[in-house]
């Protein structure tokens, strides 16, 4: 005979901060919350709570625990380290598409691209960073800016960096397969010239997955690069991050960024910290390199 759970008592449903299957306390949820903080650097509020109860729901019946304890003792222990990437996953917020804020795109093709593609067809190197590129709408909206000014592109030494926290997103960026409703956002020139029907969806034609190159990366952790980039795009992603972390990120951006280079960030964050006195704007959201006296 199966032992029934055990009874939630009154003392311990005083405490549940979400009420729900699963018994979840304001300890869980600052368990949680610091957790994602030192792992990607998101603040999370108690007024997420919710979220993260619905979300965390779904980990916790798949990998058959009780109780949001037994959780937060799994993510904080050394073994936990594959299920905290989980976490990071579930509560973490992908929203893109192709060609997203198109003053962006705009800009890099009038004004950054033409003197860079013409000194790569004189030998020289362009470097694009995505900074969080989801499954990869951004980068592919980016090479195929680069592929609407010069089709060859792929031939000379041009790169799009694409990188993020999040390995399920890089794995559908690598894919590089995306529904027709997704691709009605690309200029029907482009989706003809550099996709390709697979059934009901599109895939990237080679020479657009020629420019682009997925790679794992934590914005709060260790950075690999060390070559410079004439353009980085971090759009929407500091913005879950407090303004000292913020200031942090913006900072080890300037030495990857070229003399003249931009920075590309979202609508609705603005550049903080030491950044700030080298940085000066150069459109909506768009900031520029200021040269070193």
């Amino acid at each position: 005979m199966t032992a029934a759970p055990p009874m939630v008592g009154r003392e311990d449903r005083r405490t549940q901060l979400v009420d729900g299957e699963f018994h979840f306390t304001a300890d869980d949820f600052r368990t949680i919350a610091a957790t994602l903080h030192s792992a990607a650097g998101i603040a999370l509020p108690e007024s997420k709570a919710t979220l993260v109860y619905s979300r965390l729901a779904k980990r916790l019946r798949a990998l058959g625990l009780e109780s949001f304890r037994e959780y937060c003792a799994l993510v904080t222990n050394d073994r936990g380290v594959d299920e905290r990437q989980q976490m990071i996953v579930a509560l973490t917020t992908n929203v893109t598409r192709f060609f997203r804020e198109p003053h962006h795109f705009e800009h890099l093709k009038e004004t950054v691209l033409p003197p860079l593609l013409a000194a790569a067809k004189r030998g020289g190197s362009v470097r694009i960073w995505s900074a969080a590129c989801s499954n990869g709408q951004e980068p592919y909206s980016i090479a195929l800016t680069i592929l609407s000014l010069m089709p060859d592109a792929p031939e000379y030494d041009i790169k799009v960096l694409a990188t993020d926290i999040d390995t399920q997103m890089l794995a559908e960026a690598r894919a590089g397969v995306y529904s027709s409703q997704i691709v009605a956002a690309v200029p029907g020139e482009l989706r003809a010239r550099w996709f390709e029907r697979d059934g009901d969806n599109f895939r990237v034609a080679e020479p657009l997955r020629r420019l682009t190159t997925f790679n794992e990366l934590n914005l709060i952790g260790d950075w690999p690069m060390r070559r410079q980039f004439q353009a980085i795009f971090c759009r929407n992603v500091v913005i879950y991050f407090e303004e000292e972390t913020q200031a942090k990120v913006f900072g080890r951006f300037l030495p990857l960024m070229s003399p003249d280079a931009r920075l590309y960030i979202g609508h609705s964050e603005r550049v903080c910290g030491d950044a700030a006195a080298r940085l000066e704007t150069d459109g909506v959201t768009t900031y520029r390199l200021r040269s070193v006296r």
